[in-house]
């Protein structure tokens, strides 16, 4: 896909919406490991799965964002038409998924049980939420090999191959989820182990993919005998990626904390926030990939001068992204006695996942405003700034409410409007940036 010429509208949404369907059938088949433990085995069993998101992502978003720093980079060369660059680059960062990986196996197994404590996680859940970390864990080389992998193809406008991947590995998920749990009474064991395997499966089709790249897709075709790392290309994912995966982690920080007020109304809090969480991941996932689509298409036009075209580029995934996530947002809510039913028939664990739909679902398409404009700073190059303004207006924001707001109520409803709250401010923020930013080019 040639993003420097042409129609921008028809491109965008090719490129967006399979990135979006790839994130949601991910957290759907996710979700399918939630939705089993909490129908087969139990409210504790739910929480102890749901509630371990914030603490995954708290430890694997640094090695998420520099998976964005690889796509700016690589998209960049492919704008300038650099087949060189893009060849060196590309096995670079092949290289840093494997060692991501590798970290993450020891950093997991290291901090899971002290981290969850520190969180106030309820005696019960403890030790299940340790067991399912650790096991989860032991399949990161996977995940990294993925993401980085997406983050290759995605460079060239290859959003389809991504998601052939995760369908494949997903209806394996399913499948072994209802084998293990169901079948062998293995609880979260069992979805732990099932998680490992389909991602095993996502990681191997992708190399394969890379690896058997043709026709306009050759330029980023991995040769596993050329493996290296470049100290150029490191340095230039880092810049650029670093600070995305220190807001990705301090944003992880923030809603660890929220999760340890949480944890504080009890098992039933846990389980009906977790329940409800997995479909603010979806519609969130629709923003998002508005977003990323923003950063791939202004990188290759700022890599080739098409200053004007950034613009518009803005605009389109702006608008495309508050209306589809909006329009699911809708679809949610409205639903929601329906969706909440998938995951628990427990009235208590109903109550708070309502709570969350109407103070945090309906409210989702907001994240759209700040994303996107986040994603076109970044496409130019400048990744530092989007990060501070996201971690100042909504991961400080939220940490200051949990001490002063909550502290004072101690409500759950609350609690669960600093969402938005930090939305607005964040948006506000990032738009400030934005305009200064825009005016250089």
């Amino acid at each position: 896909m040639d993003m420097t010429k042409g129609s921008l509208w028809d491109k965008i949404l090719i490129f967006a919406l399979p990135l979006a369907a790839c994130s949601i059938l991910q957290q759907l088949f996710n979700s399918a490991d939630v939705a089993v433990v909490g129908r087969f085995a139990g409210s504790e069993a739910l929480a102890a799965v749901g509630g371990n998101g914030s603490v995954i992502s708290l430890l694997i978003n640094l090695f998420v964002g520099l998976s964005v720093g690889a796509n700016v980079v690589i998209s960049s060369y492919v704008g300038k038409k650099n087949g060189q660059k893009v060849c060196e680059a590309v096995h670079t960062v092949f290289v840093l998924a494997l060692i991501s990986g590798v970290i993450l196996i020891f950093l997991g197994g290291l901090v899971a049980k002290p981290l969850l404590a520190l969180m106030g996680t309820p005696e019960e859940v403890l030790n299940l939420a340790v067991l399912y970390l650790r096991i989860y864990f032991l399949g990161m080389p996977f995940v990294m090999v993925y993401n980085f992998g997406s983050a290759i193809l995605r460079s060239v406008g290859d959003t389809r191959r991504p998601l052939y991947c995760l369908v494949l590995s997903g209806v394996i998920n399913v499948i072994l989820n209802l084998i293990l749990v169901i079948g062998f009474q293995l609880s979260v064991v069992g979805v732990a182990l099932a998680t490992v395997a389909s991602n095993g499966v996502s990681a191997g089709l992708m190399v394969y993919f890379l690896t058997h790249a043709k026709e306009e897709r050759e330029i980023v075709r991995l040769d596993l005998h050329n493996l290296k790392l470049k100290k150029e290309y490191v340095i230039s994912v880092i810049k650029i990626g670093a600070p995305a995966g220190i807001q990705g982690m301090v944003f992880s920080f923030s809603n660890v904390c929220i999760q340890s007020a949480i944890n504080g109304f009890g098992t039933s809090a846990i389980a009906g926030s977790s329940a409800e969480l997995n479909y603010e991941y979806i519609t969130y996932f629709m923003s998002s990939s508005f977003a990323q689509a923003a950063v791939t298409f202004t990188s290759q036009n700022f890599g080739a001068g098409e200053y004007k075209r950034c613009m518009k580029v803005w605009g389109l995934c702006s608008v495309f992204g508050i209306g589809i996530t909006g329009l699911l947002s809708l679809i949610c809510v409205g639903g929601r006695d329906f969706f909440i039913r998938i995951f628990s028939r427990d009235p208590e664990v109903k109550e708070f996942a309502e709570i969350r739909f109407l103070r945090v679902e309906l409210f989702e398409w907001m994240t759209c405003i700040y994303e996107v404009m986040g994603g076109v700073l970044r496409g130019r190059g400048n990744s530092l700034t989007p990060a501070l303004i996201t971690v100042l207006g909504s991961c400080g924001l939220r940490i200051l409410w949990i001490y002063t707001v909550f502290q004072k109520y101690n409500d759950y409803s609350v609690l669960m409007t600093v969402y938005p709250v930090s939305w607005i401010v964040t948006s506000i923020g990032m738009f400030c940036a934005f305009y200064v930013s825009v005016q250089k080019h």
